[in-house]
């Protein structure tokens, strides 16, 4: 499932109005966090919210362009100051429209002064080309940020996110089919491939515009992580962001769904081809991800190979 919106209707030429005009001033994103969804977008958010550089949306995500900011939130945005009122305001006038508005939402960034700002919206992985295409050549100095995650893991934070906030209904996590079937639902299926939504915002980003990040670098070393973001980003990674530590990580604490050693290896089993196709197109932590669960690298490389075969082999037919 790729998410796609209507952008603002054609002019008399017969070209969008919105075509070959770039935001002025300051008035523009920095950044797109594009997701993954559970890979730690919520812990970017807080690293950034208080630091001096950065002047961050009091919505942690807008979900413009995949619902037009019309999503249904957990929490209630930050409302400190005139700025976030007014950006409030400025993003309900923008979702009354009923299609994107590109040079409207540059605007809501005007707030950010000479801060850094971004929008960090885990389901823009869900984006499809059309979108990715428009708004990358809107923002031609756009940076891009994905962090990946284990896709079984990711799977099973999601799930288990959703049952605590009642949008998944509750069902027997003991039982593996009664699992598979919450893991074809489409607003699980499409965040959980990784090597896809990468190779889709890479088609689109300039390479020094692109970063790929690893949930496992979250949780192995948060302080280099930051500081390897922050660096991207252009931010100083030596100023604190408030109180908040690089390893907070308030979301360990809340209630996950147990996990059987049985259910584990049919999801692993399920994604085994994400998996292995995550170990060879992104590298780095990724690489350890099949063997986690019994899998050879070595079957990811064959693997990969024989669907290439057989893709060229039907072009040749």
């Amino acid at each position: 499932m790729h998410l796609a919106w209507p952008f603002r209707a054609r002019v008399g030429n017969g070209h969008d109005e919105e075509e070959n005009r770039s935001p002025t001033g300051e008035a523009w994103p920095d950044f797109l966090c594009v997701g993954a969804q559970k890979a730690g977008t919520s812990w970017l958010y807080r690293q950034c919210e208080p630091h001096g550089d950065f002047w961050m949306p009091p919505l942690k995500e807008l979900h413009y362009f995949n619902k037009l900011t019309k999503a249904k939130r957990a929490n209630p945005p930050r409302c400190r100051d005139d700025r976030d009122v007014c950006f409030l305001e400025s993003v309900s006038r923008l979702s009354a429209r009923p299609y994107i508005d590109m040079e409207s939402y540059a605007r809501l960034f005007a707030y950010k002064g000479s801060r850094l700002s971004g929008d960090i919206t885990p389901a823009y992985s869900m984006l499809n080309d059309e979108i990715i295409e428009r708004v990358v050549s809107y923002f031609p100095d756009l940076k891009v940020i994905f962090l990946a995650r284990d896709p079984v893991e990711r799977a099973w934070s999601q799930l288990s996110m959703g049952v605590r906030l009642g949008r998944i209904s509750r069902f027997d996590a003991t039982d593996a089919d009664a699992v598979i079937q919450k893991l074809l639902h489409p607003a699980v299926l499409s965040l959980s491939y990784p090597s896809k939504i990468v190779a889709r915002w890479r088609r689109h980003v300039r390479p020094d515009l692109f970063r790929l990040y690893f949930f496992d670098d979250l949780e192995r070393s948060p302080t280099e992580l930051r500081c390897s973001i922050f660096h991207f980003l252009g931010a100083d990674p030596d100023k604190p962001s408030g109180r908040i530590r690089a390893d907070d990580n308030r979301d360990a604490s809340r209630q996950k769904l147990r996990l059987t050693d049985k259910v584990r290896s049919r999801v692993a089993q399920f994604f085994k081809n994400e998996l292995q196709a995550c170990a060879t197109k992104l590298g780095g932590p990724a690489k350890e991800w099949p063997a986690r669960y019994g899998f050879s690298l070595l079957w990811s490389f064959i693997g990969l190979a024989d669907n290439d075969l057989l893709l060229w082999c039907d072009w040749l037919v």
